[in-house]
């Protein structure tokens, strides 16, 4: 079996660098259920300014981070407004009916993205039959991983914000990848955050932590987290050890995902210039690229699969469809790898 040359079968396959071995390996702690874990929570300090919040909750997944979100905002009955393919629909085992016990209404979007006018159609109106459940809550996802890692517009967040206020309902951002729309857009990922009552972000993908997600919000939010975190199995004791790797992707790895964006597009360029391949390269915003097969002869499996003995993992995503993401493990001579494999399994 060939080695494996370059990993795209997302940013979570990184491993930790030396640098932040190290740190794991000095990070003092505590009993983080008890609150005294320091690593822990200087992270979350970290994570509250960063993020211009004022309180922040460590937990081991990014689907443990939106679930307690949303359980925070949301009650069982209760609705919650969302593009059609988010990731908390399509890859999170359909928790938000098993354990938060909510409602969905998936609305259909532009690259993933949705629109104020949109969003305002949807919202339950008050008063009235009970038929209905009730509007709780505006969930977006930025980046947007189905569609292909797009971002939003910081007017268009913006502008659902005052919707929210107006409506009176909760503003949740799955940020799992906020980071990556920050550097692509040249802005603190403050500004980005700044209309959200909550934010869930990953340590675990494109900063390249081991484990590992955040949530953040105000300090009665953060405080009504911690109960549910504790209720889904998330408190953990000596947890400082996974705090320090976050400390150190937050304080080295933001700013390099500029050169995963970089590798993105060159591989995405590459690719599209091959016969029989579809790229939507607008939607190549920062660090994934998905690839459509016209021929429908082809099979997204077996293309993954030849692509695996040329030392290239990606992922099947539809029966003619694969997703490919760049990230800290990935230099130029595995995008140069994975071009040259993909023109000689098309050849």
């Amino acid at each position: 079996m060939t080695p494996c040359i370059a990993d795209l079968r997302s940013d979570t396959v990184t491993r930790p660098t030396p640098a932040m071995r190290e740190a794991i390996a000095r990070a003092e702690v505590g009993d983080d259920v008890f609150g005294d874990d320091p690593t822990v929570l200087r992270l979350q300090a970290m994570a509250a300014e960063l993020l211009g919040k004022e309180a922040a909750l460590f937990v081991p997944s990014g689907t443990m981070a939106n679930q307690v979100a949303l359980q925070s905002h949301a009650q069982p009955g209760d609705e919650v407004i969302l593009e059609e393919t988010s990731h908390l629909f399509l890859y999170e085992a359909a928790g938000f009916a098993a354990l938060a016990g909510v409602s969905l209404w998936r609305l259909p979007g532009d690259h993933g993205l949705l629109t104020a006018d949109a969003v305002e159609e949807a919202i339950r109106p008050g008063g009235g039959m009970s038929h209905f459940p009730e509007t709780r809550l505006i969930w977006l996802e930025n980046t947007h991983n189905r569609a292909g890692g797009t971002i939003y517009p910081i007017e268009r967040l913006e502008s659902i914000a005052v919707l929210a206020r107006r409506a009176n309902l909760g503003l949740h951002m799955d940020g799992a990848r906020c980071f990556n729309a920050a550097v692509a857009l040249g802005v603190p990922v403050e500004r980005i955050v700044a209309p959200f009552d909550s934010v869930s972000l990953c340590l675990s993908k494109g900063l390249g932590c081991p484990v590992g997600s955040l949530v953040v919000g105000d300090r009665e939010f953060i405080e009504r987290a911690h109960r549910i975190r504790k209720r889904l199995g998330g408190g953990m004791r000596q947890a400082g050890i996974l705090a320090a790797a976050g400390i150190h992707a937050l304080e080295h790895h933001i700013d390099r995902l500029a050169e995963d964006h970089a590798r993105a597009r060159l591989l995405a360029e590459a690719w599209t210039a091959l016969p029989g391949i579809e790229i939507d390269l607008d939607a190549v915003q920062t660090n994934m690229v998905y690839v459509h097969f016209r021929d429908p002869d082809r099979n997204a499996v077996e293309i993954v699969d030849r692509l695996r003995d040329a030392g290239i993992w990606v992922t099947a995503t539809g029966p003619r469809t694969i997703r490919a993401l760049t990230h800290l493990d990935v230099d130029d001579s595995g995008i140069e790898a994975a071009a040259t494999a993909m023109e000689l399994l098309l050849a």
